[in-house]
């Protein structure tokens, strides 16, 4: 068990067998760091996370709500559900619109 990603999270207590789990497999993450709430969980390991951000228009000289919809590797040993808030990182493309991992519920 790999306890030390490159982040300061805690690890996940549960035991997995995934091979795409940062913690328990060989996946190594990466870049980017993001939070983010869980809208779907109906995909075998896989999750849709929902991030808003501010967004300036220079123009107006004001700022605008925006929100984007990531999916994300969800290992076995986290299992987010939706509603939860989470921490994704990034990591190697695992799919064709996956190149995110949960490693942490909020």
């Amino acid at each position: 068990m790999r306890t030390d990603i490159g982040f300061q999270v805690v690890p996940p207590t549960k035991q997995c067998d995934d091979t795409n789990c940062p913690f328990h497999g060989t996946l190594s993450v990466r870049g980017q760091l993001m939070d983010g709430k869980v809208v779907s969980d109906k995909a075998a390991r896989t999750v849709v996370v929902q991030r808003e951000y501010l967004k300036y228009i220079q123009k107006y000289e004001r700022y605008e709500k925006r929100r984007s919809k990531l999916h994300a590797h969800n290992p076995d040993c986290i299992a987010a559900k939706t509603g939860d808030r989470v921490s994704l990182a990034e990591c190697r493309p695992l799919s064709k619109t996956k190149s995110f991992v949960v490693i942490q519920v909020l």
